[in-house]
């Protein structure tokens, strides 16, 4: 059950992706970090990509740096196999997660391991605070097999990344934003609800069919590449309209995380506080010292 007195989050807004090319040529859609949606703090970049053609992502991502923030990429479909200047190497299979603080920095390389079939997931990127910017380079890296599923209601199932869902934790903790990562799938007429901490900023992606954000029956949906910009609160309340490309459930990926509420210096792969701090990071890594 749920408290009358809980604020209820609705839509402040409802953003397309853009698309666009990044890497040695990979094709994608940006969500955030367009002029639409330039950030929406913590959150620097969104990217979805998707596509049944090899020429689209062969490419891959070659070697670039990185300094100052995380990126957490999310398979849906495909594998990417990432190699960094550390020693780090795996592949990401579909149903896994790969969350990357890159700290202080790293050059690495995220490359397609496979000459065809469907390639998609995301790519989102977190802010670090001050604090946190020059921390060691680290990885949470979990396979399909170790992101939990919840049922919190009929016809809802939640993939949970981060956060928690009727009492099942994800595995992902970053203490400096409390993210909450949520993969959802649910059925035409079927209702979530989910609490989320009333001072983070939230959205919702929806990847596939179209849901409802709260109860009033006006308001419009939430279609298939857009992404809505979620008011303050403390609760999500969702409603299944039309399923997917699987006919039974609607897509979406709910993210909320806490504000850092800093300056954001950022230029290309890295993000810092001052324009002083990226020219270190320019500086850094062209003298080798990522």
């Amino acid at each position: 059950m749920t408290s009358t007195n809980v604020a209820t989050r609705s839509v402040k807004r409802v953003v397309k992706g853009m698309p666009t090319s990044d890497g040695a040529g990979v094709k994608l859609t940006r969500v955030i970090g367009q002029p639409q949606l330039p950030d929406l703090d913590p959150f620097l970049m969104l990217d979805e990509f998707g596509t049944d053609k090899a020429e689209d992502y062969i490419a891959g991502f070659p070697d670039h740096p990185h300094r100052g923030f995380e990126t957490v990429t999310y398979m849906l479909d495909g594998r990417m196999r990432h190699r960094d200047n550390h020693g780090n190497e795996g592949v990401l299979v579909p149903g896994s997660v790969q969350w990357m603080t890159a700290g202080r920095g790293l050059v690495h390389s995220e490359m397609p391991e496979q000459q065809e079939g469907r390639m998609r997931g995301f790519q989102l990127w977190l802010n670090l605070p001050a604090r946190d910017k020059m921390t060691a380079p680290k990885y949470q890296e979990f396979g399909p097999e170790r992101i939990p599923t919840a049922t919190p209601a009929k016809g809802v199932t939640a993939r949970v990344i981060a956060g928690q869902v009727a009492g099942i934790a994800g595995p992902i903790l970053q203490p400096a934003t409390d993210p909450t990562y949520l993969d959802l799938a649910i059925e035409p007429g079927a209702q979530f609800v989910q609490a989320l901490p009333p001072d983070c900023a939230a959205f919702l992606y929806v990847f596939e069919g179209a849901l409802q954000v709260g109860t009033d029956p006006g308001t419009s949906p939430v279609r298939t590449h857009e992404l809505a910009v979620l008011s303050e609160g403390g609760e999500i309340r969702l409603k299944g309209l039309t399923a997917g490309a699987d006919g039974m459930s609607a897509r979406a990926i709910l993210v909320a995380g806490r504000p850092l509420r800093e300056p954001v210096a950022k230029y290309g792969p890295f993000v810092m506080n001052t324009r002083e701090e990226l020219q270190q990071a320019f500086s850094d890594f062209q003298n080798g010292k990522f």
